[in-house]
């Protein structure tokens, strides 16, 4: 999703996502901010004014695991409950895919 992040805590910045009608959503810009940073470890932002996104690495063998969390959700909310079901399969096919897509395009 285009925005302008910078990986500073404290840093707002707006997440454009694309509409999903089947869901209500309308799309638009999402306010999000940066809650914390250990470079080369761990990103966490804040997702509207719900959620928490979380990416952390951890070295495994010769590699890297890339763990994500996506909290928040109010399970007793509808709306909620379709969103997680909608952006979970986002975090299990786009995301890898578009991670594949920037490795295979940095330098060994």
């Amino acid at each position: 999703m285009p925005n302008d992040i910078e990986p500073v805590v404290g840093h707002r910045f707006e997440l454009l996502a694309d509409p999903v009608p089947a869901a209500g959503f309308a799309g638009g810009p999402v306010a999000c901010e940066v809650l914390a940073v250990e470079p080369e470890r761990l990103l966490s932002i804040s997702w509207g004014p719900e959620w928490t996104v979380t990416w952390r690495l951890e070295p495994e063998g010769r590699g890297t695991r890339l763990f994500l969390s996506h909290e928040g959700f109010d399970p007793d909310d509808d709306f909620q409950r379709m969103s997680r079901r909608i952006m979970g399969g986002g975090w299990r096919t786009s995301v890898p895919k578009a991670l594949a897509r920037v490795l295979d395009e940095m330098p060994d």
